[in-house]
């Protein structure tokens, strides 16, 4: 024993000192291992710590949502309750008269209970809105967490992801603002629904609650509206249209687009297919076009206004409130009657036609979208977006009278390359020297270019941001010929800015919005009015608009009395516009197809204008006369100059330029010529740093060096002109 304990001891002392003598390495690589393996038992302890604390966070969030759900729950209305809440308000919209225009409100139709809603009805509903929401607690999970996933392999905004239920819970207890703390209070309603009611009831309350649009609540409802009968009735096809309503129900409306509702219709019936609510062979049978509409009735060209108008509450009243409501508006009727009946009168064949007129504080007058808003509600004057063609060119003329140029002053209509841009005139001819009151009235594409390249045409882009343009332009050369798409609201609004001698106009519809006994819930308040250009501008461009109507492209638009505007035209026809301005109202006109094809004979100065006419005759017939001021007050900088004022004696001198030469009076000054600035050049119309000072040459050094001598002084010590056949030495102060 002793000698095998000898021996186990002598190989341990081996042991050991053979680990002394490797010390360098093995001592190293065991102190290497120890160290990781306190790295990874570090790791795991810090795993099992985010693990129990991402465990202990979900316990605590369930039960504050359970306890949430509780709460609501039990503070929830009884079932028969909630069959009577309203969830719309009555609104009647009133003309500036005070007569009534429109009435909105809610119509509910027959409440149905469950059992005697046709089962296609809910199976179309439920596999297009929510297909898992049998065998989900209020909130769907699985399709939360595929938005979530969506979302961020597809770098989007999450998607919507609101259930039945939980849409339920918005229409009756919430609002739709898209805030967190309305998502978690839709959340925590929705489940509170789920623990007090069946499936049953909450499909029920669904389907007679939820909004199809034109004031139709509930299956029974729109049923009525669209089909003209019950909605226990419901075909499978009508039964599709209705449930493809609630996504959007103002753009899948039947009435307002067949075409938009049977697309909708169709994946319907697709998505019913998918998740097994209807057979594929009945599928293939469904015809959604062959649906009967019932006629619409009562529609007229006051819709237009109302469609735009109406949304503005949102913004402002604040707060969610039932309470009835009636709204005072801008609105003429007479007004509105007569400019539908113009664009109707003179619209061409298969052209769509809008108008806008407001007064000169920005009140809508008349608006109209459309020729008729039974067959298209789409409002091309607020919402469709075309090119102005030469009415754009009302900005080009504003930056360049801005600029320094005048009425009078002389261009040349020739030909024109910029940037390898060669635009043309619509008469294929170039007239050579002519005024710019010229050029505009016949709407020059030439002289416009140039004054927009001599301009800039950021500038010209920033002018009509500054009149109210909202939309993209572009800064290309063509820009000057109204390559960029606007609204016409946002261009009669410009053209009202000139009428209000270039001071801004806000157009707005709403006047005062009262509640219940005649209560103020709002009132307009008084606008602030900021001047876009100096007076002399707006002074300018008004002679222009004026001159273009009384002998140029826009003679069509002459009613009688002074009338300014311009007229526009898009390539081929594609677009007409006339815009323009009498006795303080500004009327906007522009026709078109919505499919953006030509037109045959569509002008600016035609159709356009002589629907400008029909209208204005009837909106200024109780307004006198009213002359523009078109005077130009010029300021310093821009007033011809007289030589004596800036030189002294007019009588034969030579001056220097900036660069040091003496020029001849009798050959001319530099930038000399009938363009009002008085012959000098101030880059773009920027006058000298005072006013009352001529431009300024250069030192006195470099013109004794150019004349030959030493500039005689003056009693000031300032130098004095060089008169023709003098000694500049000997020249006298």
């Amino acid at each position: 024993m002793a000698t095998r304990r000898g021996e186990r001891s002598a190989a341990a002392r081996r042991g050991s000192s053979s680990n002394g003598s490797g010390g360098g390495r093995s001592g190293g690589s065991g102190g290497g291992s120890r160290r990781g393996g306190r790295w990874q038992s570090g790791w795991r302890l810090w795993l099992k710590r985010l693990i129990w604390t991402g465990a202990f966070g979900v316990l605590l969030g369930a039960i504050a949502l359970g306890t949430a759900v509780f709460f609501a729950a039990r503070e929830m209305p009884s079932y028969a309750a909630l069959m009577e809440t309203q969830t719309a308000q009555s609104i009647i919209v009133r003309a500036r008269d005070g007569s009534e225009i429109q009435a909105l409100g809610p119509s509910y139709g027959e409440w149905l209970p469950s059992e005697e809603i046709p089962q296609v009805m809910k199976d179309a509903m439920v596999s297009v809105e929510d297909h898992r929401f049998y065998g989900h607690p209020g909130v769907d999970p699985l399709g939360l967490m595929r938005a979530v996933w969506n979302a961020l392999n597809e770098d989007r905004q999450v998607s919507a992801t609101s259930t039945i239920s939980q849409q339920l819970a918005r229409n009756l207890f919430l609002n739709s603002n898209r805030t967190l703390y309305r998502k978690l209070n839709e959340i925590v309603l929705a489940m509170a629904l789920e623990w007090n009611f069946s499936k049953e009831q909450i499909l029920e309350l669904y389907l007679n609650k939820v909004y199809f649009g034109g004031g139709a609540y509930g299956i029974d409802s729109a049923s009525r509206k669209f089909f003209s009968h019950s909605a226990r009735e419901l075909s499978l096809e009508e039964a599709a249209i209705i449930a493809g309503l609630v996504k959007a129900p103002s753009r899948y409306s039947p009435t307002a687009d067949i075409d938009a509702a049977v697309g909708r219709a169709n994946v319907v019936v697709q998505q019913m297919v998918k998740y097994g609510d209807l057979d594929p062979a009945a599928a293939q049978q469904v015809n959604a076009e062959a649906v009967r509409l019932q006629p619409e009735s009562g529609q007229n060209a006051t819709r237009y206004f109302t469609d735009w108008v109406l949304p503005q509450l949102d913004v402002i009243l604040e707060g969610e409130s039932f309470e009835p409501i009636e709204v005072w508006t801008t609105l003429d009727p007479g007004m509105q009657a007569a400019a539908a009946s113009a664009i109707r009168a003179n619209a061409p064949g298969g052209a769509q036609g809008a108008l806008v007129s407001m007064d000169r504080d920005g009140a809508i007058l008349a608006l109209v979208g459309g020729t008729d808003y039974v067959q298209s509600s789409y409002n091309r004057a607020t919402v469709a977006l075309r090119q102005p063609g030469s009415a754009w060119k009302l900005f080009v003329y504003l930056a360049a009278l801005e600029a320094g140029y005048t009425p009078g002053s002389t261009v040349i209509d020739e030909p024109v390359t910029i940037d390898g841009w060669s635009p043309r005139n619509s008469n294929g001819r170039f007239t050579g020297k002519i005024d710019v009151r010229t050029a505009f009235a016949y709407s020059v594409n030439t002289v416009a270019a140039q004054l927009g390249n001599e301009v800039g045409f950021s500038n010209v882009a920033g002018m009509a941001r500054r009149f109210g343009v909202t939309t993209e332009i572009n800064t290309q050369p063509a820009m000057v010929l109204g390559s960029s798409e606007v609204h016409l609201l946002d261009m009669t609004r410009a053209f009202a800015s000139v009428a209000a001698r270039g001071r801004s106009v806000e157009p707005y519809g709403i006047i005062r919005v009262t509640g219940a006994n005649g209560r103020e819930l709002y009132r307009r308040p008084e606008p602030r009015s900021y001047l876009l250009v100096p007076d002399y501008v707006a002074a300018g461009i008004t002679d222009l608009l004026q001159t273009a109507v009384n002998t140029g492209t826009g003679r069509a638009a002459q009613i009688g009395r002074p009338v300014a505007g311009k007229t526009g035209t898009t390539t081929s026809n594609k677009d007409g516009w006339f815009i323009g301005f009498s006795s303080g109202i500004t009327t906007g006109v522009w026709m078109g197809r919505d499919d953006n094809r030509a037109v045959a004979g569509l002008q600016g100065g035609a159709a356009p204008a002589r629907a400008f006419a029909a209208y204005m005759r009837y909106a200024v017939r109780e307004r006198p006369p009213e002359d523009f001021d078109t005077e130009l007050k010029l300021p310093e900088w821009q007033l011809e100059p007289d030589d004596e004022y800036y030189y002294g004696d007019s009588g034969g001198y030579y001056y220097i330029d900036e660069q040091g030469n003496l020029v001849d009076p009798a050959a001319g000054k530099p930038g000399a010529g009938d363009d009002g600035t008085g012959g000098y050049d101030y880059g773009q119309g920027n006058p000298p740093a005072r006013l009352e000072d001529p431009p300024p040459a250069a030192n006195d050094d470099f013109l004794e060096e150019a004349t030959g001598g030493t500039l005689p002084q003056g009693r000031n010590g300032s130098t004095v002109s060089v008169r023709r056949g003098s000694d500049p030495a000997g020249a006298k102060p």
